[in-house]
């Protein structure tokens, strides 16, 4: 395994808050941006308020996940564009790569019972 791989191991699992912040900066997004996204994204599942956001984004920058890419100017308001990193990127395929090894398990574990519950 790749050292960057090896770092993105540290990260998980991630919150659910955490895992859809970070594939919604697959592309830059500033702040408001990534709430859309992820909302979006969950099908309204996961709403983002800003303290929960805000949090996330600081702690991700600290973490070295995600960078400020650049500001923009829009309607008169400065808006932070925040961009994932390459350590940042292979978390999320770590994660996924974690995920589907979970769901690959349940839906063992799920077609033995449905097996089970057809035979009784």
């Amino acid at each position: 395994m790749s050292e960057i791989r090896d770092r993105a191991q540290r990260f998980l699992p991630l919150t659910e808050a955490t895992y859809y912040v970070l594939i919604s900066l697959v592309e830059p997004r500033h702040g408001y941006g990534i709430m859309q996204n992820a909302a979006a994204l969950s099908g309204n599942r996961v709403k983002l308020g800003p303290g929960t956001l805000y949090g996330a984004l600081t702690n991700l920058l600290k973490q070295g996940l995600i960078e400020r890419a650049e500001e923009q100017d829009l309607e008169g308001e400065r808006r932070k564009i925040y961009a994932l990193t390459s350590l940042g990127m292979a978390v999320i395929v770590a994660e996924c790569e974690r995920l589907e090894a979970l769901v690959r398990s349940g839906r063992e574990a799920a077609e033995k019972i449905l097996a089970a519950h057809k035979e009784s």
